[in-house]
């Protein structure tokens, strides 16, 4: 059965035109949820010498300050919260007098850091930066791989995934710390890498079929290559869910927004950097 995605693509063009208005809006209105890393907070490692103190009731026991716990090394766990905007040195060590006396003689402290808003500002800084970079590495390498209507349907459809990520992560009120930057920029690789290869199909396919029209031709490619890219997502997809159900709480949001990144990869080749291609004669580019 062929499918005819060329059939919708002005659809395709408006629906990504919302969504980018969407997180635009989200991003400026409501911002994205800082992590510790970013906003600042405390990180605490310790080893409970009590058996029956469990992550579980350690996270019931500090609920009020809305924590993040881990299983790490051995027994060992790992305790983050977050600080009051604008905190200062006084009320980042009363806070952390609060977790000790909750705590008290159940755990031994193995660790314990504080993470200061101008640290977090710098690695906010320092994760833009490592998205920027990127961002100008793929466009390069895109310019370099390819050119007229395939660089910019991929330049197109990379900006498009970049900006879609951001607005995710704003509406789901998901963390944004270093892993979300790994995160996006995983996802980012993962969709430049299904473009590549339907571009590949559709080169092969414009020199073997001369006569065929520009849209069924795309029609044709993507049908061709459909198969490999809903076989390559699904099951990159059902690792995420296993990671979901079975990694802990640290690792769900990681999940989700590694799941979100492939569909949106996916979707993206299929409907916008392929569907570009359409209003370009590319039986003269040359590359």
């Amino acid at each position: 059965m062929k499918l005819h995605f060329m059939k919708y693509r002005k659809l395709s063009y408006w629906i990504s035109g919302a969504l980018v208005i969407l997180s635009v809006l989200m991003l400026l209105f409501k911002g994205l949820n800082y992590g510790i890393d970013f906003a600042g907070g405390i990180s605490m490692e310790v080893t409970p010498v009590n058996a029956e103190f469990t992550i579980d009731k350690m996270r019931a026991e500090l609920a009020q300050f809305s924590p993040e716990l881990q299983e790490i090394d051995g027994n060992a766990i790992l305790v983050r919260v977050g600080l009051p905007k604008g905190s200062t040195d006084t009320m980042q060590n009363e806070r952390v007098r609060e977790i000790k006396d909750i705590l008290g003689e159940n755990v031994k402290y193995d660790q314990v850091q504080i993470v200061g808003p101008k640290i977090g500002g710098e690695l906010v800084r320092g994760g833009i930066w490592a998205i920027l970079v990127s961002f100008m590495l793929m466009s390069v390498y895109i310019w370099i791989r390819y050119r007229g209507g395939y660089a910019v349907g991929s330049f197109v459809s990379l900006l498009l995934d970049f900006v879609l990520m951001f607005g995710f992560f704003s509406i789901m009120g998901l963390e944004f710390n270093q892993t979300a930057i790994a995160v996006i920029l995983m996802g980012i690789g993962y969709s430049i890498n299904d473009k590549v290869v339907n571009y590949d199909r559709i080169d092969e396919n414009i020199k073997k079929y001369h006569k065929m029209p520009m849209d069924d031709l795309i029609d044709l490619s993507v049908n061709e290559m459909l198969s490999r890219t809903l076989r390559t997502s699904i099951s990159t997809i059902l690792a995420l869910v296993g990671l979901y159900i079975f990694g802990g709480q640290m690792l769900q949001e990681f999940a989700i927004a590694m799941t979100f990144s492939i569909v949106m990869g996916t979707l993206t080749s299929i409907y916008i950097s392929n569907v570009i291609l359409y209003h370009f004669n590319l039986r003269e580019t040359k590359y």
